[in-house]
């Protein structure tokens, strides 16, 4: 579960697993109506699948996202410089949008979540309200 606060300049969020403890922060852009690439995505749940591309290497993508697609969890800090409506996990949250250390908890979060798919597991995420 991803519980998010939405602020003006961002939207930070905590993820949690189906133990709830929680696994990481994360950031993504502001609440700007589902807008492509410049707005973060519905509330909803998402199931969550493996990707590989050149740019993030092994990566986790969200599927069916409503009015949207290749919504990815990567590695990033801050929102507004680099992500497109994507997710980041994120070590600290520093800001609105920002946080430190992404690549940490994203490798943490990644190896989890291909590991319960390998099993054949399937891997959902449910984004909230905080």
């Amino acid at each position: 579960m991803l519980r998010r606060t939405y602020l003006t300049d961002g939207t930070n969020g905590d993820i949690f697993g189906p133990d709830k403890t929680e696994r990481c922060k994360t950031i993504e852009l502001p609440w700007l109506e589902n807008a492509k690439r410049k707005s973060c995505i519905p509330e909803g749940r998402y199931r969550l699948k493996k990707r590989f591309s050149e740019k993030f290497k092994h990566h986790l993508i969200l599927m069916d996202v409503p009015d949207r697609s290749l919504i990815l969890i990567h590695p990033a800090n801050n929102a507004q410089k680099e992500l497109a409506g994507c997710i980041a996990p994120v070590t600290t949250i520093t800001g609105p949008g920002t946080g430190n250390t992404s690549a940490i908890p994203f490798g943490k979060l990644r190896d989890e979540i291909y590991e319960l798919i390998d099993q054949g597991v399937e891997v959902w995420l449910e984004i909230v309200k905080k």
